[in-house]
């Protein structure tokens, strides 16, 4: 197989004319920085989420089949330049920028830390080293997308957040907010890249508290240790000085707790064990 590239998580290889394979690892990523540490079955449990997810979602998707504990055989396709984050909690980057009056709330939404919205909203990203967000008008101006692309892809996202958010409370967890990737296969709009705790929020309904910051089932129990520690806040400065961003080590009872919510996330919602 090809080498083709690595990302913050997976590393891509060649495996036919139409396909490729992705290899999930354990590094571990936020804040856009990547740390040296990593979180043992991470990857094993990314690798299977992908795998339950696509075959659970009715929605077209890019997935073939998984080839081993950590690599997915996917179709090769055009990924769409656009990261479709829906949210339904009043949570994470949503409360500061509504604070600084960047982002445009629903009417009647509670804005306590936490809350539920009125309902999911559509609140997409660019897709690049750190993305930013967009509106609907400037993804079109910026040429991401087309505006029934746009269109299409609010609507079904919204519709796969609420499909994945009915399959997490059965399991007796909260699905806060969801990222999907798109891209063009066959001149279709499909579903692609993965779908697991690295592209979503997921909270414990019996510990979840309107104003209070959520226990963590996906990597925000490393966000929620650097903000507490100010490390969000000197990444931020850094940055502004034109300086990449030094990530600290990670505590070992942080990467520890990591490894058991994954795990314990992947058991509870797909009933598999790992």
């Amino acid at each position: 197989m090809k080498f083709l590239t690595s990302g913050k998580v997976k590393d891509i290889y060649e495996f036919s004319e139409t396909e490729i394979l992705f290899k999930f690892s354990n590094r571990v990523s936020a804040y856009d920085v990547k740390f040296k540490e990593e979180i043992p079955k991470k990857g094993e449990v990314l690798c299977k989420f992908a795998e339950f997810w696509f075959e659970k979602l009715p929605v077209k998707n890019h997935f073939v089949k998984r080839s081993s504990d950590t690599e997915i055989i996917v179709k090769k396709m055009k990924m769409l330049p656009i990261e479709c984050v829906v949210r339904g909690y009043f949570y994470g980057s949503l409360v500061n920028r509504w604070k600084s009056d960047t982002v445009i709330l629903p009417k009647n939404t509670q804005t306590e830390l936490a809350a539920k919205l009125t309902e999911p909203i559509f609140d997409p990203t660019t897709k690049s080293e750190h993305d930013i967000p967009i509106t609907k008008q400037s993804a079109i101006e910026m040429n991401l997308v087309s505006n029934d692309e746009y269109d299409w892809l609010s609507s079904n996202s919204i519709k796969i957040y609420k499909k994945m958010s009915e399959i997490a409370d059965d399991a007796g967890f909260i699905l806060a907010d969801l990222k999907l990737e798109f891209g063009k296969l066959d001149g279709e709009i499909t579903l692609g890249d993965s779908i697991g705790p690295d592209e979503y929020r997921l909270w414990l309904k019996d510990d979840y508290q309107v104003g209070k910051i959520q226990e963590a089932y996906d990597k925000q129990l490393l966000r929620d240790w650097l903000t507490a520690n100010g490390y969000q806040k000197q990444f931020d400065t850094q940055r502004e000085q034109g300086i990449e961003p030094t990530p600290p080590s990670i505590p070992s009872d942080i990467i520890q707790r990591m490894t058991q919510r994954y795990v314990t996330a992947y058991q509870r919602l797909t009933g598999h064990a790992l």
